[in-house]
Formats: structure tokens, sequence, C-alpha cells
């Protein structure tokens, strides 16, 4: 994928965080995470990602499978290990995320990833195809990088 000397930097969106938190995602998910770890890669992770992630283990509180111990480790882990780096959005992060749901895209957690990506030079790996062919289709620039294309 990356043939320079360069490290592949990469912003992930929150669906690669979930393992760590101890949330399933699916076998994809976790074999992107093993490749990113295979390269070397650069990761980043954004602190929307982060409540957003708060939102989804909300919603699982009281499910059995749900382990609220794990879950705080895995927080720790992403914020505290060293092995991600937390982006620090700025107001044009969040001018060009406005920018982008005026033009359509309505989930503000992704056009601030999105806008972030692109201001700092960094690719996003998404499972998301809606916002792949929400970039395209307004021929944006492709900072979008989907779990096939990690190899």
């Amino acid at each position: 994928m990356n043939n320079s000397a360069e490290p592949l930097r990469v912003l992930i969106d929150t669906t690669f965080l979930l393992p760590t938190l101890g949330i399933d995602v699916g076998k994809q998910t976790n074999r992107a995470l093993k490749k990113l770890a295979e390269i070397d890669a650069e990761i980043y992770y954004s602190r929307f990602s982060i409540l957003e992630s708060l939102w989804i283990a909300a919603r699982n509180v009281g499910n059995s499978p749900f382990d609220i111990d794990r879950f705080s480790h895995g927080l720790r882990s992403v914020m505290e290990s060293g092995r991600y780096e937390k982006l620090d959005e700025s107001s044009e992060v969040f001018g060009r995320a406005v920018r982008l749901y005026q033009l359509g895209h309505v989930d503000m957690i992704d056009n601030i990833l999105y806008a972030g990506s692109v201001h700092f030079g960094l690719r996003f790996l998404t499972v998301d195809s809606k916002l792949r062919d929400f970039i395209e289709e307004k021929d944006l620039e492709r900072t979008l990088l989907l779990v096939d294309d990690l190899g």
C-alpha cells in the first residue's frame, strides 16, 4: 500500500476503536487493525470518535456481553498508551465539517473526521461506503481508505 519510506499516517473511524474498547464489530475491522500493525502505520484518533464510542457504549450498557471494565481499560489504552496519536482539531476543521453538512452529508462526526484527515494530510480509514460515495459525487479530496485498500 505504502511504498515510500514514510509510514502510512491514518486517521481511524470510530469503528476501528471499538475492538480495543471490547465492542465486537466483526472480522473485517480486526483484519484492518492487524494490517495497520503489520505495516507499523501511524494511527490517529479523534476525541469525537471517543464521544461516539461513549454513545455506543451507553446503548450497550445492560446487554450481557458489554464489559464496562474492559471498555474503561480500552479507553485508557487508546488515550494513554502512546500507540495512538490524538488529533487536535482546529476551527478550520470544524468549518470544513459544516460545509460538508451544507453539501448534504448530515453525519457530523464523519464530517469532522473527514475534514480532519484533509486538514492534517492523513488517510481516513473507514467502512462507510456512503461517505465514500458522497466524497466522489462532490469531487472532494480523496483521503478515504477502505479496508480492502490495505491489502
